[in-house]
């Protein structure tokens, strides 16, 4: 793993922009690349560079503005020491109240995950307070506690179909996943969230796994259960991506089984993060892509 190198760390401020709509046609869509190197499910140009220490982490009601005309409020905070951030609040268009989040502190001398400095892209920090808090009103889902906050690659792999824990367990192996840091929750619409941090030794790494056993281009490599067949959706805001990171998010397609399985990929460094979400009936897009875009800016 790479050694933390020392980086003189500057403020970072979230701007009041409002970031415009991308809108993503249906017959192309495209996923964001990762800053180094490009993924196989990505067939477009390169990436931009990755973001350095001046970049700022948007927390921004205009994550969802893309879902509401005019309901978006930002906020501004100075990033000197890492302490709280405001979540986003419960608005008509179904977003969940999220408690303030705290970015957690790094080693001393410890660069950023997308630092100029730090080549393996490594997160320092401790990863399992890098996880999504719930939501106000939600309950906790004790399977995904884990041990010392730690789960257990069988309990993840637990989440596919059988026929494909096996070969997803091996190329976990075989890439060096070094733990998994998980939290999972029920809204009282019955919404159930599940978020998944894969930390690997670097980032090549992780992108490894995520263009060979992950991420395909118009499909997932391997059925969660509940969720036999995804395809991209198409209408997940390409602007709320956090530069130098990559994300796939899927929808179930039609006819649903008993839930509608929601679920996305967020490649940021040495993390590969997995969210889903489902519900009985139908599960609303607007939380899930809160959720997702919560999670990635937490990475990235």
């Amino acid at each position: 793993m790479t050694e933390p190198t020392t980086e003189q760390t500057e403020p970072r401020s979230v701007t009041e922009e409002q970031p415009e709509t991308q809108s993503v046609t249906p017959d192309r869509p495209e996923p964001q690349p990762t800053a180094d190197e490009q993924p196989a499910p990505q067939p477009d140009p390169p990436a931009p560079p990755r973001r350095r220490t001046r970049a700022a982490l948007r927390w921004t009601a205009a994550v969802l503005a893309f879902l509401s005309v005019g309901a978006g409020t930002a906020y501004a905070v100075v990033d000197r020491t890492r302490t709280d951030l405001p979540g986003l609040s419960t608005e008509s268009d179904g977003r969940w109240r999220y408690p303030e989040i705290a970015l957690p502190p790094l080693p001393p001398g410890a660069p950023r995950p997308l630092a100029g400095s730090n080549t393996g892209q490594n997160h320092y920090a401790d990863l399992r307070a890098l996880v999504l808090p719930a939501p106000e009103g939600a309950v906790p889902d004790p399977a995904l506690k884990g041990d010392d906050g730690w789960l257990a690659t069988s309990v993840f792999l637990a989440q596919y179909e059988k026929e494909d824990r096996a070969a997803f367990g091996q190329s976990l192996a075989d890439n060096g996943l070094r733990h998994i840091a998980a939290r999972g929750w029920t809204m009282p619409d019955g919404t159930r969230s599940r978020i998944f941090l894969l930390q690997f030794d670097t980032h090549a790494l992780a992108n490894r796994v995520l263009s060979k056993d992950v991420a395909r281009y118009s499909t997932p490599y391997h059925a969660l259960i509940g969720g036999h067949y995804a395809e991209l959706d198409q209408s997940f805001p390409m602007n709320a991506l956090v530069e130098g990171t990559a994300r796939y998010p899927y929808d179930e397609v039609k006819p649903y089984g008993p839930e509608q399985l929601r679920q996305a990929y967020v490649l940021a460094g040495d993390v590969l993060a997995v969210v889903v979400q489902s519900r009985s009936g139908t599960a609303p897009a607007v939380p899930f892509q809160q959720t997702v875009v919560l999670q990635n800016q937490l990475l990235g």
